[in-house]
């Protein structure tokens, strides 16, 4: 905590829980956009959730949590900077 955002590892240690603070909801359409302007592809896109591929795959929820399914920390990090600072915020 205290750049914006939660992150946990999930149980199988092969993705990380991104929380963003202080975001209750988001407009999947509008993030959804933004991340895939980011260079990742789009997979599953419906009213529950979508995904992506790319670095990582992602899975993107309208509560504004966001799977990050890498065992690379780092990357972890970096996409939740990303998701806090630039895709949850940009509606």
């Amino acid at each position: 905590m205290g750049d914006g955002f939660a992150m946990e590892l999930c149980g199988n240690k092969a993705a990380y829980q991104i929380v963003p603070e202080g975001i209750n909801s988001i407009d999947l359409e509008v993030v959804g956009a933004i991340i895939e302007s980011c260079g990742y592809q789009v997979g599953i896109r419906n009213r529950l959730c979508w995904t992506f591929s790319g670095p990582c795959e992602l899975t993107l929820y309208p509560s504004g949590k966001l799977l990050v399914k890498t065992e690379d920390i780092a990357l972890a990090e970096k996409v939740a900077q990303q998701h806090v600072e630039l895709w949850a915020c940009a509606q």
